[in-house]
């Protein structure tokens, strides 16, 4: 039970005050949850009912039911929010689109969100359609949306919300390149979220909100700079880097909560894989004093809500025949992990570059390019189910092949080495090629120092004068994680290849039982 997991003390260096006039709030949050609604594997894909019923998956909004009940009844004042993109991630989000996202999220009793990335994946229309079905609001401050006809008035920027007998200031953050990561479309535009939050900090202090949350779906590092360059931020709950903040849990890139200034700051990794629990309290003048709390595992030992195992299965029912066909087997695990394929060479990244490569190789294409931000889970050895594959490759991309200079790939790597130290999904996983890159170079001022090309006699340098065909996906093709360069309409684009799941599980089939491998494509000084 949840009750054996004891939160850690955070030391704020601030005297924490138990009169009477205090304030105690639990924060529960979740972030990332990518239409996880199924339990998941120690892999964050699917988890198969005979391991489920062995204890050994992880997450799934049955647990979730469980586990928040139980915290509120624990606290006996508590709120639950949401740092972003509960859309894509699974066959759910590709059959139903945001909609059960909608019907779950109502059913746990969600008190606010803000917009992900990937809540603009398809465009307006389908996030309209998941602010018509919630029952809770949807926050949204460093945008302008007022030429967006589909979502002007729908979301608003801060909210105020009564808890516990006292008002409670929520405000959202979308990430300010959104134009990049996802598909808003032309009519939104997108700002520096510092200006945005103190903006609506002030707005709501000089309506006399004195405790003030933000939920910012920014990263670990670019909460760290809000929580620096404003006044009056409480809390942020975190989402977007998929950050396990944790005192207690092996692998945690930071403490639970983080403090910087004043303000507590807190994420959940991804997946539902946890439920982060902050309990905090605040002296009569609403000044935080004290910041507590864990993320808490969602392992077996959380009981699955019988009536939420039946329904999910029942959403499943039409997704079944789909993900549970068998299209291949592994020799061993794939490891697609972010962490791991958005900073260098990794096993995923090389199956998936070499199955776009092997596709179009016979149109004379020469050179691959995935992007780590399109690879979404890793595969566990033995037999791999097309669920398993679009679980790794969700986005319904297709292949697109286009011509362009040896200088313009350089320039392509260039832009996918620039945000290594964030861990952005820019970082370019490649076939045809091999490249090496220097950390110590400022972004985007020459990081590129070598990149070399397949030949039949071997790997030579790239000539940056010479034409090469080249194949992406279509999100990156038209400019995608920052890969401008590579749209237009003056190279000889052919943008609606075969879809990319599709192409990975025949080259899957075709190399079973498939072997991972990494292979010195990628050098770092």
């Amino acid at each position: 039970m949840l009750s054996r997991i004891l939160t850690t003390v955070a030391a704020l260096g601030l005297s924490a005050g138990t009169a009477a006039a205090d304030y105690a709030l639990t924060i529960l949050h979740t972030n990332d949850f990518h239409a996880r609604f199924e339990p998941i594997s120690k892999y964050d894909s699917g988890c198969e009912a005979a391991d489920n019923a062995e204890g050994k998956c992880f997450g799934g909004t049955a647990r979730l039911v469980t586990a928040i009940a139980e915290a509120r009844a624990r606290s006996g004042n508590a709120i639950l929010v949401d740092g972003g993109d509960q859309f894509q991630g699974s066959l759910f989000y590709t059959y139903y689109k945001g909609q059960v996202a909608a019907e779950m999220m109502n059913k746990l009793g969600y008190d606010a969100m803000t917009v992900g990335n990937h809540e603009f994946d398809d465009g307006p229309e389908v996030l309209r359609g998941f602010l018509d079905a919630v029952t809770f609001p949807v926050l949204m401050s460093n945008a302008d949306i007022t030429a967006e006809a589909l979502l002007n008035g729908k979301l608003p920027k801060s909210t105020v919300i009564e808890r516990g007998g006292e008002k409670l200031g929520l405000i959202g953050l979308t990430p300010q390149d959104n134009d990049d990561l996802a598909s808003p479309g032309p009519n939104i535009t997108f700002s520096d979220p510092v200006a945005a939050v103190q903006t609506e900090v002030d707005a709501l202090t000089a309506q006399g909100v004195n405790k003030i949350i933000v939920l910012s779906h920014s990263g670990y590092a670019l909460d760290r700079r809000i929580a620096a360059e404003t006044t009056g931020v409480d809390v942020i709950v975190g989402g977007h880097s998929n950050s396990l903040l944790s005192n207690v849990q092996d692998g945690a890139v930071g403490p639970y909560p983080t403090m910087v200034n004043e303000t507590a700051i807190v994420q959940a990794y991804a997946y539902g894989k946890f439920l982060g629990e902050l309990n905090v309290r605040f002296d009569s003048e609403g000044r935080l004093i004290e910041a507590t709390g864990e993320p808490l595992v969602m392992d077996a030992t959380v009981s699955e809500d019988s009536v939420t195992v039946a329904r999910v299965a029942e959403l499943a029912q039409p997704l079944d025949e789909i993900r549970n066909t068998v299209v291949a087997t592994a020799a061993a695990p794939i490891e697609g992990n972010r962490d791991i394929c958005r900073v260098q060479e990794c096993q995923m990244g090389n199956l998936v570059a070499d199955a776009m490569l092997a596709r179009v190789a016979d149109q004379g294409v020469q050179i691959a390019i995935a992007n780590s931000g399109g690879l979404r889970a890793s595969i566990d050895a033995g037999e791999v189910t097309m669920g398993e594959v679009l679980t790794v490759l969700p986005f319904q991309n297709t292949l697109s092949t286009f011509e362009i200079s040896g200088q313009v790939v350089i320039d392509a790597l260039e832009n996918g080495v620039s945000q290594v130290e964030e861990v952005k999904g820019r970082f370019p996983q490649v076939a045809g090629l091999k490249y090496s890159w220097d950390s110590a170079v400022a972004p985007n001022a020459g990081r590129i120092s070598e990149v070399l090309v397949a030949t039949p006699a071997g790997y030579a340098p790239i000539d940056p004068a010479a034409t090469y065909l080249v194949v992406t996906n279509n999100y990156v093709r038209n400019g995608g994680d920052g890969y401008k360069m590579f749209a237009g309409d003056d190279k000889n684009a052919y943008d609606f290849g075969p879809d990319l799941a599709d192409v990975v599980a025949e080259y899957l089939a075709a190399n079973a039982p498939y072997q991972p491998f990494v292979a010195d494509r990628i050098s770092r000084k």
